[in-house]
């Protein structure tokens, strides 16, 4: 692809007049034209996005030749009777969003669509065509939140191309008309407008993008100018989030971002190689994406349960792209660890049979170590062993609290052991709460430094523009531990703050808090958990599923433990110094065992 860069001009954040857009798609299209155009490959028959003609020949070969692809089939099956008596959609914003509504009609598009395609039964497509036709009716997708505008174009964009050879000319031009003027018109009016997410480096970036890339694809043939102007922007805009997952594959948005930004970037990727042939060296370019699939597997724990720093829940989600990077990459770890949640899991993305891949390996020899920092996002991953559920599990963080949807926890962390999260993070709370995205964010105490498992000085959150970064560590047989320097996160407070954290022969954890403080400060340590609690001065012991996790503070001695709610669900632990401190050295083991066993001895300490 040339190098030449056209841009569509920048004018104000009025509405544009579509007089304007055309002036301005008038302009783009013949500087593209001069430089060999983005669909001058497009493949001219439908379907081609994602899963052509000849790849559902291949899926049914698959569905006779594996169990788990025929368990994913029926629960798409069970889905589909069960829509066949849901009521259709309706425009209905829940806070300023339409996002609930998009997503539905995309499901179920997915879902209907392709087992039209695999089964034939009209009943498939004329519930399909009735979603999009109610959708195709709303009098806009709510492009004030572009979110609700991408999810619904790419709902149409599957919907129109993969039913396109069963659709009458009717509905063929309700649905094109529809992509064009709600979903690419408001891409284009965004684009010249510079709106916000064109030039972010986050989820949004990817899924706006993503979702306008497939419905310029879908109508390429018939509205080339636009198509051209959408994909000639998008491509221009998507290799700047593209490069935030840096050179390991880390995404600083949490693991729950991960997944939305990883699945639109395959979707986008997977749909420009199907319909032109190409990516446009987006992937090539991008070494960090290449990775992203490993950053999964490490932040998932052997309870099934990720690391879910910033605005994620705790269970790992089905994403059906880690098959696709799986292929793309030739890393079956992928396919090992996405096919061990599909066991266990009702799988209701239809993507998990348009992608599926069989053979899967799990973690093994050197380029898959117990212990891996992924530097871009400043987390670290510990563990005792890959396939064992019982194993030992610690996810620590430093960071950057700027981020967007992050809390103020540098320095937090999860702690897996015996099949039970011993310590956790409560998650995200409800995103429609009064000023959750603005000045009353820090208010809510699950954004709040109190509610993570990190020092608490003075019962004050840390600084909201901290960053944090792990500045040592050492990993061995014995003892593997990272050192997160979380002096900036208190300014003012503290001189130093130090938190070593890591494992001792991978059978405990420890935790090492170095404070220096000019004046005499509050320190309180503590972790949130939903165990049963037994105090005894300066132990504890935790009870959980026929497991126990020992607490006991080694440094300081006079120190004891205590518990108070944390929420309807959880407990926090904490420590209590009973004074005020200007230098504290603060450790904490804790050593998990099967009850009725005798707890490990740990003879391992952290070198100095």
């Amino acid at each position: 692809m040339a190098s030449t860069r056209v841009r569509i001009k920048r004018v104000g954040m009025g509405t544009l007049t579509r007089r304007s857009v055309m002036l301005q798609l008038a302009g783009v299209t013949a500087a593209w034209a001069q430089i060999d155009g983005p669909l001058g490959t497009l493949r001219p028959e439908h379907p081609r996005l994602l899963w052509l003609a000849g790849d559902v020949q291949r899926t049914r070969d698959l569905l006779r030749e594996s169990p788990l692809a025929r368990k994913c089939l029926a629960d798409l099956e069970r889905e589909a009777e069960r829509l066949q008596s849901a009521p259709v959609v309706e425009y209905k914003l829940v806070g300023p969003r339409l996002l609930q509504t998009s997503r539905r009609v995309l499901e179920r598009v997915y879902t209907l669509s392709l087992l039209y395609r695999l089964d034939g039964k009209r009943s498939r497509l004329d519930r399909a065509m009735k979603e999009l036709r109610a959708a195709a009716a709303f009098k806009d997708w709510n492009p004030s939140h572009f979110l609700d505008v991408a999810e619904m174009t790419h709902a149409f964009a599957i919907g129109y191309d993969w039913l396109y050879p069963e659709l009458s000319e009717d509905d063929r031009t309700l649905l094109r008309t529809a992509i064009v003027q709600k979903g690419l018109e408001p891409g284009l009016q965004a684009y010249g407008t510079q709106a916000l997410w064109v030039n972010n480096r986050y989820n949004w970036n990817l899924v706006c993008n993503g979702g306008l890339v497939l419905g310029a694809l879908a109508v390429a043939d018939t509205d080339p100018e636009k198509a051209g102007a959408v994909l000639k922007a998008a491509l221009e805009s998507v290799p700047k989030a593209l490069s935030n997952y840096g050179t390991d594959g880390g995404w600083i948005e949490g693991p729950g971002y991960w997944e939305y930004a990883t699945h639109y970037s395959v979707v986008m990727l997977a749909a420009l190689e199907s319909a032109l042939g190409k990516d446009f060296g987006l992937v090539g370019n991008q070494s960090g994406f290449s990775k992203a699939g490993r950053f999964r597997v490490y932040f998932t724990g052997p309870t099934n349960k990720v690391f879910n720093y910033s605005d994620a829940g705790e269970e790992l989600a089905d994403e059906p792209a880690t098959f696709w990077l799986a292929k793309r990459f030739a890393h079956p770890t992928y396919t090992w660890q996405q096919t061990k949640m599909a066991e266990r899991a009702k799988l209701a993305d239809s993507l998990n049979l348009v992608w599926f891949q069989r053979d899967g390996k799990p973690p093994q020899g050197p380029q898959w170590p117990l212990d891996a920092i992924f530097s871009g996002v400043q987390c670290a991953f510990l563990r005792s062993s890959w396939e064992d559920p019982n194993a030992l599990f610690l996810a620590v963080k430093g960071g950057d609290n700027k981020a967007p949807h992050a809390h103020l926890d540098l320095g937090s962390f999860v702690l897996d052991a015996g099949g039970v999260r011993w310590a956790a993070d409560l998650g995200p709370d409800d995103y429609n709460l009064p000023g959750y995205f603005g000045n009353k964010r820090w208010s809510y105490y699950k954004m709040r430094t109190e509610s993570h498992n990190t020092p608490l000085i003075g019962n004050e959150n840390q600084d909201t523009k901290a960053e944090a970064r792990i500045v040592r560590h050492e990993f061995g047989p014995d003892a593997s531990w990272v050192q997160i320097d979380l002096t900036h996160a208190y300014p003012g407070r503290v001189k130093s703050l130090q938190r070593r954290i890591g494992m001792l022969n991978r059978q405990a954890v420890l935790v090492e808090d170095t404070v220096q403080a000019e004046l005499p400060i509050d320190v309180l340590w503590g972790m949130v958990t939903d165990a049963e609690i037994m105090l005894n001065g300066n132990t504890a012991t935790l009870s959980k599923n026929g497991w126990l996790l020992e607490a006991e503070i080694q440094a300081p001695r006079h120190a004891a433990f205590d518990v108070f709610p944390a929420n309807a669900s959880h407990r926090k632990l904490v420590v209590r110094m009973g004074e005020r401190v200007t230098d504290l050295e603060l450790s904490v083991l804790l050593t998990p065992h099967k009850a009725g066993t005798a707890k490990p001895k740990v003879t391992a300490k952290f070198s100095t």
